[in-house]
């Protein structure tokens, strides 16, 4: 099942003006190439590299130019849930991200929701052709998935969450922020629970009874950024 990040809007929180951003946050993408602050490196090693991105970047340029699908990757292909987030310009705007809490082969995974969070974000119109220069990506590999014993029981830097809750007319709803979101907005634990109650569509009065019949699930993410230019970069060495 895919799951759409949050666009950035202002939205009142128990008395409180707070923005809510996309999965990825609103503030700028890391350092281009390298990992973020939000990277586990236990249980395995490392998962997301930076050819996951370029391969992205391949997928897109092929789709846009009407070529066919680029080759099979040469890294992983195990089974993991995934993002896709394009940023686009120096301010780095969210111009898309689309991901799947479902395990999927890597391979398969990148190569759809690349194309689906650069053209099916609902928010966003298609990438275009004009702006493929200006983009950078990000994948963000979700591992370490806990039940959470309460609302709380997650660490603001460390933990996405995801949240299963029943809004106001009994249906079960749930939302999710990545890891960098809370610490990237500067919004501690309950800030961050009630800006996801937000987000997936709860609109009456939060409290401390509504968040206790929270379900939550805390998991942590590699992520890993390459710009436009990192990928030229990459492709210039390819031809060499």
């Amino acid at each position: 099942m895919a799951a759409g990040c949050c666009g950035t809007k202002k939205q009142k929180l128990n008395n409180s003006t707070v923005t809510v951003s996309s999965c990825n946050g609103t503030s700028p993408a890391p350092t281009s190439g390298m990992i973020n602050s939000c990277v586990v490196t236990t249980g395995g090693g490392m998962v997301a590299l930076p050819e996951m991105c370029f391969f992205c970047f391949d997928v897109l340029y092929c789709h846009l130019y009407n070529l066919a699908p680029p080759k099979t990757p040469s890294f992983s292909n195990d089974a993991y849930p995934l993002f896709v987030t394009w940023k686009i310009g120096k301010d780095k705007r969210l111009r898309g991200c689309i991901g799947t809490f479902n395990a999927m082969n890597l391979q398969s995974g990148l190569r759809e929701y690349a194309i689906t969070s650069a053209f099916k974000d609902s928010r966003f119109s298609p990438i275009t052709r004009d702006e493929f220069p200006k983009l950078s990506v990000s994948v963000s590999i979700l591992r370490h998935f806990e039940d959470g014993d309460d609302y709380l029981d997650w660490e603001v830097g460390i933990h996405g969450i995801r949240i299963e809750f029943v809004n106001e007319k009994g249906n079960k709803r749930t939302a999710t922020y990545l890891p960098e979101v809370a610490s990237e907005q500067g919004w501690d634990r309950l800030q961050t629970i009630d800006s996801l109650l937000r987000k997936g569509g709860y609109k009456s009065a939060i409290s401390g009874d509504v968040r206790r019949t929270i379900k939550l699930t805390r998991y942590q993410s590699e992520k890993i950024t390459v710009t436009y230019q990192d990928y030229m970069n990459h492709w210039n060495n390819q031809r060499c």
